[in-house]
């Protein structure tokens, strides 16, 4: 359940507390309740309306039952007692339909248990020792979680440099390669490609989250999430283009938060827009993978994106990639340039491979898994290497110190000036 917990009243938390419709519910569970050693005073009625209002100024019990059979819409009044409801709450509810996909609605919204009625005392005690064994079970401890969480934000400093190209691919090695729980969380609302460069439907989780952020648990990662493999999931959405963007930003952090907790990486696609309206998106950001190109135009973002992580990221490792270097023609500025204006060196240099990018859309993978050892996909690997590593080591490597930022965008005005034809005299 989503409600915060309260660590003051849980050592004081009811083991057990029912809210019911009608007498013939509240008679069959008395006696059984009793039997348990509960008190058979905290049978209420009231249903679950009732259940909502008193939790919502009180702690939860251990276990929770809740009667449905007053309710017009079953899914929609669990979700409400959700909100309400602590984490570790083990909920039972009962009602009179009899439909299997309400069922697995039900519990794919959380709760342990759907009695049909009539209820009869067997039923109710199997439900209940179930729940007991459920609430006392011992927490399994994931030893390889102990590692230290890896957060990633790829952006682009121009559109249309491949920044989600590169997170896809980073996502999908972390995920296959150094065998991590990773999350790819793409947050280009209306026109993410997160989820259609795995060959996925996005579905709505990260619509639903940003509508509703207090419904975001672990229970609602779990659900929200699409997996693209054992070791890789992703929350992408394309939300319609006349839907705008309504939220002060909560949501995604919540979901970074969540993350955290269900994952051992997490790979955020990140428009640069989005750092303007939501900076509070990179507190808890370890690493920054900052996509440039040979262009002066990509090189002057460069420059802005540097000093704005410095100031609103001091505690992220910096990297930068240079994508779709070609071997053919004269970029518009060369790479010892780009390294001078920007004051930072270019980490890695992705080569640019037509064949394999296409190749890559229309088997609906990643370019580093439709590219296995090729000379594109090495830099990638090198550049999660190196993001893992940093992570790890506490982040020793910190980004250089830039100048001044009026200094190197005077740079660039000169670098723009040589390339410029002369005029010829007349």
């Amino acid at each position: 359940m989503n409600a915060p917990w309260k660590p003051a009243g849980s050592a004081v938390r009811d083991p057990f507390v029912a809210y019911v419709c009608d007498d013939a519910t509240a008679d069959a569970l008395r006696p059984v309740v009793t039997s348990m050693g509960w008190t058979a005073d905290k049978v209420h009625k009231g249903g679950l309306r009732s259940g909502i209002q008193t939790l919502s100024v009180s702690a939860s019990p251990q276990i929770l039952f809740v009667d449905l059979a007053e309710s017009g819409d079953p899914l929609t009044d669990i979700n409400a007692l959700a909100e309400v409801c602590e984490p570790g709450t083990v909920v039972i509810a009962t009602g009179q339909i009899n439909d299997v996909r309400l069922y697995r609605n039900l519990i794919a919204s959380g709760i342990h248990d759907y009695l049909l009625k009539p209820l009869n005392p067997d039923m109710l005690r199997d439900a209940f020792a179930q729940a007991q064994a459920m609430f006392h079970a011992p927490k399994v401890v994931d030893h390889a979680a102990e590692r230290p969480h890896c957060s990633v934000a790829v952006v682009g400093a121009r559109g249309g440099v491949g920044a989600s190209t590169i997170a896809s691919s980073l996502a999908w090695l972390l995920a296959e390669q150094d065998k991590r729980s990773t999350a790819l969380l793409d947050l280009d609302v209306h026109f993410g490609t997160g989820a259609l460069a795995l060959d996925l439907e996005p579905g709505r989780g990260l619509t639903d989250a940003i509508e509703n952020p207090s419904r975001i648990d672990g229970l609602f990662i779990e659900r929200a999430m699409v997996k693209a493999s054992e070791k890789l999931s992703v929350l992408s959405a394309e939300t319609p283009i006349n839907a705008p963007l309504v939220t002060d930003g909560s949501a995604f952090c919540q979901l970074q938060e969540e993350m955290r907790a269900s994952f051992e990486c997490t790979v955020i696609d990140l428009p640069r827009g989005m750092l303007v309206q939501y900076p509070q998106l990179m507190a808890d950001v370890q690493a920054v993978v900052i996509v440039t190109e040979l262009t002066l135009a990509a090189a002057r973002d460069t420059i802005r994106l540097l000093s704005w992580m410095k100031t609103h990221a001091p505690q992220a490792l910096v990297h930068v990639v240079a994508n779709r270097i070609t071997a053919a023609g004269q970029p518009e500025i060369n790479r010892k340039d780009l390294e001078s204006s920007i004051e930072h060196r270019i980490d890695h240099a992705v080569p640019f491979d037509p064949k394999l990018a296409c190749l890559a859309a229309k088997l609906g993978k990643p370019m580093a898994e439709a590219g296995r050892g090729g000379k594109t996909v090495a830099p990638l690997i090198d550049l999660m290497n190196m993001v893992v590593g940093a992570v790890a080591a506490g982040g020793d490597d910190k980004m250089p110190r830039p100048g001044s930022l009026v200094g190197r965008l005077g740079e660039l005005k000169g670098l723009l000036a040589k390339r410029m034809p002369k005029a010829k005299a007349k």
